[in-house]
């Protein structure tokens, strides 16, 4: 009478925005007894559930009965998407301008130093698989329980066209691409290779080394002719916000790597330099991963620096959370608006005074009045002339649930809670058109914000 699980995802590695099917079965029992149900225990947590015994306690507990073909089918989509989240914020131990990130310290994931390990991106996932059945005594008994292998979930999804892999009727798709182990493995972005920022911008780039392959983060500064002026090598280890190696009960395989200007600004005495002799800016930012054999274990990814705007136009940095629970990051250089619209509440003032030995006429009272005023900043941003290659951040951008406005790097007051960097938006931008050389010539795209908080004032 045993249970089997007759399909199951092909890979352990789970983005959560896709179906997770399981099909379990228990032939003897669907045949012979009666009020038949399959149970799923779900576990899900930081930490693989190395032994599950009966004093565990599942996260979720889901029954189903056997369908026509005398099997029952799990989809855990809805469940395991709920346990997992975008990180905001950096993972304790790592650093923000030399500062340790604590509970009393917080520091935002876009601003740290070097590393940061993931806080709410990426969790385990074990499931218990059981039959119960009413014997002819009108007992409940339970028959030999299963578990399957030991998943990872991740805060991303499945676009419709990813293309997804079979064998023997387990499918699933294969993340072996963002499994940082050769020159052609991408960090985890849809963006391309070579980006643009300011030298005051900050981000981060996401990566998955399950292997533990990735050694350090090799760092090439070029000049404006594309001279190389300075390398750096950054370990992956404790001292530096990351982990030193990687157990296998423990969720370590998603990390983050502060690689923009402003984040080298934090820390780099060698970038310092270059900001202060002038060389580095028009020029560029090369960042690869190599193990511990200095193997080229990731694509290069190029940031080049922005020349100052000579029209005067005002930066701004967005951030949003991108397919694969990562964050993507875009600087608009060229011309924008930002807009103030209200809608308050009046009321109808009596004019003079009314509780006073004298009546007393004040013209400033009388007539309506604006009782509160409900204030909101919208602002439209244009892109500069994109390649193609861009268009598949910016469907993501229009996509995304999360996205902020990014400030840049500024010197902070003593004590300061760093709430001036991230600021939320609601992206207002309802439609997006994808433009080609082909038909376009020039590509350049127009987006629009609306701050998600009211501007604050007085109210009376």
């Amino acid at each position: 009478m045993a249970t089997l699980i007759e399909q199951n995802p092909l890979y352990t590695q789970l983005p959560v925005g896709q179906e997770v099917i399981f099909v379990v079965s228990n032939n003897t029992v669907v045949a012979n007894q009666l009020q038949v149900r399959f149970l799923a225990d779900v576990y899900i947590s930081d930490t693989i559930p190395t032994v599950i015994s009966s004093s565990s306690v599942p996260t979720a507990t889901f029954k189903t009965t056997p369908n026509n073909a005398g099997v029952g089918i799990f989809d855990f989509k809805q469940v395991v998407e709920n346990y997992v989240g975008a990180d905001n914020m950096a993972y304790n131990y790592s650093e923000y301008k030399g500062v340790s990130t604590t509970d009393d310290t917080p520091h935002p994931v876009h601003l740290i130093d070097k590393y940061s390990r993931n806080k709410k991106a990426a969790r385990w996932l074990t499931i218990q698989f059981k039959t119960q059945y009413t014997d002819a005594n009108g007992d409940v008994q339970t028959v030999q329980e299963v578990n399957s292998v030991d998943y990872q979930i991740f805060n991303s999804y499945l676009k419709y066209t990813d293309e997804l892999s079979i064998f023997n009727n387990d499918f699933g798709f294969d993340l072996g691409n963002f499994n940082l182990s050769a020159p052609t493995n991408k960090f985890l972005t849809n963006a391309p290779a070579t980006q643009y920022a300011n030298l005051e911008d900050y981000g981060t780039i996401a990566f998955l080394a399950p292997n533990d392959n990735l050694s350090y983060i090799k760092l090439t500064y070029n000049d404006s002719s594309g001279s190389q002026i300075g390398t750096e090598n950054v370990t992956r280890n404790y001292s530096n916000g990351a982990y030193t190696n990687y157990s296998s009960n423990i969720v370590k395989k998603l990390m983050y790597f502060g690689c923009f200007p402003a984040n080298l600004q934090n820390w780099s005495s060698t970038f310092q330099a270059l900001v202060s002799a002038g060389t580095i800016q028009g020029g560029s930012i090369e960042v690869r991963a190599f193990d511990v054999s200095n193997n080229e274990i990731s694509k290069t990814y190029t940031i080049n620096i922005n020349c100052p705007n000579l029209k005067g136009f005002e930066s701004i940095r967005l951030c949003w959370l991108n397919q694969w629970g990562a964050w993507d990051y875009y600087t608009f250089t060229q011309k924008s608006i930002r807009s103030i619209s209200t809608k308050g509440s009046t009321y109808e003032q009596l004019a003079g005074t009314w509780n006073e030995a004298t009546y007393r006429v004040d013209s400033y009272k009388g007539g309506k009045k604006a009782f509160r005023v409900n204030a909101t900043e919208k602002i439209t941003m244009n892109t500069d002339f994109v390649s193609e290659s861009e268009n598949d951040m910016f469907e993501e951008l229009i996509n995304s649930p999360e996205v902020y406005i990014l400030e840049g790097y500024q010197t902070d007051g003593t004590y300061s809670a760093l709430n001036q960097y991230v600021k939320p938006v609601r992206l207002t931008t309802s439609s997006f058109t994808r433009k080609t050389v082909a038909n376009d010539k020039l590509i350049q795209y127009t987006f629009e914000v609306e701050k998600s908080k009211t501007l604050r004032t007085q109210s009376v």
